[in-house]
């Protein structure tokens, strides 16, 4: 059956059409009231008419907009995206929410970052299960053999328009078509109305990260560098980890944030963008409710806390090449297993610190 139905044949004379009038008028409030109390994006939330969700704040304008937008899930999104509609419900939490990373081949080799970052699920404090509502994203054949080999769910994402195989370094060519590529998939995500958590695959968890994530907030996205207030647009934001519930306003954000790269130089990669219009997108008709994490609890090598009683994640951000990068979270893997090996009074007594990342210091020096 098509996505969009066949028109009805109408029926009868005058009576039909009063009772038909009649029924409409009835169901017509509470329809309105239900689509009211509810912002998720779904399939078939998407086909209703654009009279509907009119006060979902922002003017009917930039709703008419997003409504045109993601009504009727083209066929041309589907054979972008071909089998995701189908993955995501066997990934998805009870609450409809994919973990998603993406890895490229050089990436995903055994011994390499991705063999790093399931480690960090099965060393860390209860998030094991987490792993099974992980979608890992490979952007070329080679990393989706990788995948196949050790998760369950993978999925191929073909970036043909530049080398993304090897291990592509911050700010190539093939690297920006990468983190770009990615943003397209996950404004897909959201219109098939599942909220999403992306993380880089350079990300050690350890602990649930959740339950740190507010309720409040459309985005809660990472930072280099955290100044101390959650809601202060002045954080440099750090978009390889970040959380967004699927409503048509955040739909409508990841489309503007994907249009905006015209706007900006060609070296620039989906943060420097995301950085610059993240005013706007919490201005203006979206009204996008941002909450900046806190370095403390997602901590990173760019502002380094070293709390171990405390972190969820660990970002190796700040660091060039591929290496570098697996050499410094290994030596924390390790920090974090002699860490966990301690019974509890032995932990807080312990006084023990992460092993500085050297090399990723190093890298940008």
């Amino acid at each position: 059956m098509g996505m969009v139905g066949s028109p009805r044949k109408q029926h009868g004379g005058g009576g039909g059409s009063h009772s038909a009038s009649f029924l409409l008028g009835a169901l017509l409030p509470t329809l309105l009231l239900f689509l009211l109390a509810s912002d998720r994006v779904g399939e078939r939330l998407a086909s209703i008419s654009t009279y509907t969700l009119g006060n979902n704040n922002g003017s009917s304008s930039a709703h008419e907009q997003m409504m045109t937008h993601d009504a009727n899930l083209t066929d041309t999104e589907e054979r972008v995206f071909p089998g995701l509609a189908e993955l995501l419900p066997r990934v998805a939490t009870d609450d409809g929410t994919v973990i998603i990373t993406s890895v490229n081949e050089a990436w995903s080799r055994p011994g390499s970052l991705l063999d790093l970052f399931r480690a960090g699920f099965n060393s860390g404090e209860g998030i094991a299960h987490l792993l099974n509502h992980t979608l890992i994203v490979a952007v070329d054949p080679g990393a989706l053999a990788h995948c196949e080999a050790v998760h369950p769910h993978c999925y191929l994402l073909e970036v043909t328009s530049a080398n993304v195989s090897s291990a592509n370094r911050f700010m190539t060519r093939s690297y920006l078509e990468l983190v770009w590529a990615k943003l397209e998939l996950q404004q897909r995500v959201l219109q098939l109305g599942y909220s999403y958590l992306f993380t880089d695959v350079d990300i050690m968890w350890l602990r649930n990260p959740f339950r740190h994530i507010s309720l409040y907030a459309d985005m809660a996205v990472s930072t280099d560098r955290f100044n101390g207030d959650a809601e202060s647009l002045a954080n440099a934001p750090n978009t390889g980890f970040y959380y967004v519930k699927s409503t048509n306003r955040t739909v409508e954000m990841v489309r503007r944030w994907r249009a905006a790269r015209s706007r900006f130089p060609p070296t620039q990669h989906d943060q420097a963008v995301f950085d610059e219009i993240k005013g706007e997108l919490a201005g203006g008709e979206l009204r996008i409710r941002f909450v900046f994490l806190d370095t403390a609890l997602f901590d990173g090598f760019c502002q380094l806390h070293g709390e171990m009683d405390r972190v969820c994640t660990m970002h190796a951000n700040c660091c060039i090449g591929l290496e570098n990068k697996v050499h410094d979270l290994t030596n924390m893997a390790a920090d974090w297993n002699n860490y966990t090996s301690l019974a509890p009074p032995e932990r807080r007594d312990s006084g023990r610190t992460w092993t500085a990342p050297a090399q990723c210091e190093e890298s940008m020096s």
